[in-house]
Protein backbone atom coordinates (compact mmCIF):
# COMPACT_ATOMS: atom_id res chain seq x y z
CA UNK A 1 0.00 0.00 0.00
CA UNK A 2 1.78 3.52 -1.03
CA UNK A 3 0.31 6.91 0.38
CA UNK A 4 -0.11 9.74 -1.61
CA UNK A 5 -1.31 13.12 -0.85
CA UNK A 6 -4.63 14.62 -2.52
CA UNK A 7 -5.40 18.40 -2.64
CA UNK A 8 -8.62 19.09 -1.16
CA UNK A 9 -10.59 22.27 -2.66
CA UNK A 10 -9.68 24.80 0.35
CA UNK A 11 -6.26 24.04 -0.79
CA UNK A 12 -5.33 21.89 2.19
CA UNK A 13 -3.06 18.39 1.47
CA UNK A 14 -4.50 14.93 2.84
CA UNK A 15 -3.02 11.59 2.98
CA UNK A 16 -4.86 9.31 0.98
CA UNK A 17 -4.01 5.17 1.35
CA UNK A 18 -4.65 3.05 -1.43
CA UNK A 19 -5.76 -0.22 -1.11
CA UNK A 20 -5.04 -2.73 -3.78
CA UNK A 21 -6.90 -5.79 -3.89
CA UNK A 22 -9.73 -6.68 -5.56
CA UNK A 23 -13.50 -5.00 -4.80
CA UNK A 24 -17.06 -6.98 -4.35
CA UNK A 25 -17.33 -8.43 -7.78
CA UNK A 26 -21.55 -8.47 -7.33
CA UNK A 27 -20.92 -3.97 -6.65
CA UNK A 28 -18.88 -4.12 -9.54
CA UNK A 29 -21.28 -5.61 -11.63
CA UNK A 30 -24.57 -3.98 -10.51
CA UNK A 31 -23.31 -0.63 -10.87
CA UNK A 32 -22.81 -1.15 -14.52
CA UNK A 33 -26.07 -3.56 -15.37
CA UNK A 34 -28.36 -1.69 -13.35
CA UNK A 35 -28.54 1.26 -16.00
CA UNK A 36 -27.97 -1.08 -19.40
CA UNK A 37 -31.27 -3.13 -17.88
CA UNK A 38 -33.27 -0.22 -16.95
CA UNK A 39 -32.45 1.65 -20.11
CA UNK A 40 -34.01 -1.18 -22.25
CA UNK A 41 -36.55 -1.55 -19.72
CA UNK A 42 -35.57 -4.84 -18.16
CA UNK A 43 -36.41 -3.73 -14.76
CA UNK A 44 -39.67 -3.62 -15.17
CA UNK A 45 -40.21 -7.12 -18.03
CA UNK A 46 -38.46 -8.95 -14.27
CA UNK A 47 -41.21 -7.58 -12.68
CA UNK A 48 -44.28 -8.05 -14.56
CA UNK A 49 -43.01 -11.60 -14.79
CA UNK A 50 -42.41 -12.07 -11.27
CA UNK A 51 -45.65 -10.14 -10.33
CA UNK A 52 -47.97 -11.69 -13.36
CA UNK A 53 -50.91 -13.14 -12.09
CA UNK A 54 -51.18 -10.05 -9.76
CA UNK A 55 -50.92 -7.47 -12.23
CA UNK A 56 -53.70 -9.13 -14.83
CA UNK A 57 -55.60 -11.49 -12.42
CA UNK A 58 -55.58 -15.57 -12.43
CA UNK A 59 -57.67 -15.72 -15.26
CA UNK A 60 -55.36 -13.99 -17.77
CA UNK A 61 -52.09 -14.86 -16.26
CA UNK A 62 -53.46 -18.44 -17.34
CA UNK A 63 -53.94 -17.66 -21.19
CA UNK A 64 -50.67 -14.75 -21.48
CA UNK A 65 -47.08 -14.83 -20.69
CA UNK A 66 -44.57 -11.77 -21.27
CA UNK A 67 -41.90 -11.89 -23.52
CA UNK A 68 -40.75 -9.13 -24.38
CA UNK A 69 -40.85 -5.01 -24.09
CA UNK A 70 -39.29 -2.57 -26.40
CA UNK A 71 -38.18 0.83 -25.55
CA UNK A 72 -41.22 2.42 -26.82
CA UNK A 73 -43.13 0.42 -24.80
CA UNK A 74 -44.70 -2.22 -26.61
CA UNK A 75 -45.03 -5.46 -24.92
CA UNK A 76 -44.59 -8.78 -26.66
CA UNK A 77 -47.29 -11.22 -24.89
CA UNK A 78 -47.69 -14.53 -25.44
CA UNK A 79 -51.01 -16.16 -25.74
CA UNK A 80 -52.70 -19.50 -26.22
CA UNK A 81 -54.36 -19.60 -29.47
CA UNK A 82 -57.46 -20.32 -28.43
CA UNK A 83 -57.55 -16.58 -26.40
CA UNK A 84 -55.94 -14.85 -28.58
CA UNK A 85 -58.87 -12.70 -30.03
CA UNK A 86 -60.61 -12.33 -26.31
CA UNK A 87 -56.87 -11.13 -25.54
CA UNK A 88 -56.53 -8.66 -28.36
CA UNK A 89 -60.13 -7.29 -27.29
CA UNK A 90 -59.28 -6.66 -23.99
CA UNK A 91 -55.37 -4.89 -24.91
CA UNK A 92 -56.72 -2.03 -23.56
CA UNK A 93 -57.92 -3.39 -20.19
CA UNK A 94 -54.21 -4.81 -19.80
CA UNK A 95 -52.31 -2.38 -20.63
CA UNK A 96 -54.34 0.02 -18.53
CA UNK A 97 -53.67 -2.73 -15.45
CA UNK A 98 -50.12 -2.89 -16.24
CA UNK A 99 -49.78 0.74 -16.27
CA UNK A 100 -52.16 1.11 -13.04
CA UNK A 101 -49.91 -1.17 -11.29
CA UNK A 102 -46.30 0.43 -12.23
CA UNK A 103 -47.56 3.74 -11.73
CA UNK A 104 -46.91 5.29 -14.82
CA UNK A 105 -47.48 4.57 -18.72
CA UNK A 106 -44.56 1.58 -18.84
CA UNK A 107 -46.56 -0.04 -21.73
CA UNK A 108 -48.46 1.73 -24.73
CA UNK A 109 -49.49 -1.25 -26.75
CA UNK A 110 -49.37 -4.60 -26.79
CA UNK A 111 -48.13 -7.40 -29.25
CA UNK A 112 -49.48 -10.56 -29.18
CA UNK A 113 -47.72 -14.22 -30.50
CA UNK A 114 -49.75 -17.03 -30.43
CA UNK A 115 -47.98 -20.45 -28.91
CA UNK A 116 -47.72 -22.91 -25.47
CA UNK A 117 -47.11 -20.52 -22.69
CA UNK A 118 -43.76 -21.62 -21.28
CA UNK A 119 -45.65 -21.87 -17.53
CA UNK A 120 -48.93 -23.20 -18.79
CA UNK A 121 -50.84 -24.49 -15.83
CA UNK A 122 -50.60 -28.17 -14.97
CA UNK A 123 -53.97 -30.09 -15.91
CA UNK A 124 -55.49 -31.46 -12.88
CA UNK A 125 -56.51 -34.81 -12.59
CA UNK A 126 -58.77 -36.59 -10.59
CA UNK A 127 -58.04 -37.08 -6.97
CA UNK A 128 -57.13 -40.06 -6.02
CA UNK A 129 -59.94 -42.23 -3.79
CA UNK A 130 -59.74 -43.20 -0.01
CA UNK A 131 -57.21 -46.38 0.56
CA UNK A 132 -59.54 -49.46 1.66
CA UNK A 133 -58.69 -50.80 4.66
CA UNK A 134 -56.88 -53.59 3.28
CA UNK A 135 -54.86 -51.30 1.46
CA UNK A 136 -53.78 -48.99 4.03
CA UNK A 137 -52.47 -51.94 6.29
CA UNK A 138 -50.79 -53.09 3.94
CA UNK A 139 -49.16 -49.42 3.32
CA UNK A 140 -48.30 -49.29 6.88
CA UNK A 141 -46.71 -52.86 6.92
CA UNK A 142 -44.16 -51.66 3.96
CA UNK A 143 -43.79 -48.43 5.84
CA UNK A 144 -42.74 -50.10 8.63
CA UNK A 145 -39.48 -50.51 8.74
CA UNK A 146 -38.58 -46.84 8.05
CA UNK A 147 -37.14 -45.16 10.88
CA UNK A 148 -37.21 -41.54 9.93
CA UNK A 149 -41.00 -40.27 10.75
CA UNK A 150 -40.27 -37.04 8.22
CA UNK A 151 -39.13 -40.05 5.16
CA UNK A 152 -42.05 -42.72 6.43
CA UNK A 153 -44.60 -39.37 6.21
CA UNK A 154 -43.77 -38.38 2.70
CA UNK A 155 -43.49 -42.58 1.71
CA UNK A 156 -46.84 -42.90 2.80
CA UNK A 157 -48.57 -40.01 1.42
CA UNK A 158 -46.66 -40.58 -2.02
CA UNK A 159 -48.38 -44.50 -1.37
CA UNK A 160 -51.50 -43.05 -0.91
CA UNK A 161 -51.52 -41.04 -3.84
CA UNK A 162 -50.21 -43.97 -6.12
CA UNK A 163 -52.44 -46.57 -4.72
CA UNK A 164 -55.71 -44.04 -4.82
CA UNK A 165 -54.71 -43.74 -8.50
CA UNK A 166 -54.83 -47.21 -9.75
CA UNK A 167 -58.54 -49.19 -10.95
Amino acid sequence: MGRTKRRLNNGAERDNERHSGFRAAGAAASKLAIPIIAKRGGGILVRLKSEWAAIVGPAWADVTWPIGLSRTGVLKLRTASGAALEVQHRAPLLVERINGFFGRFAVTRLALVQGPLPLASIPSGRLPRPLAPGEAKALEERLSDVADPELRGALARLGRAVIGRES
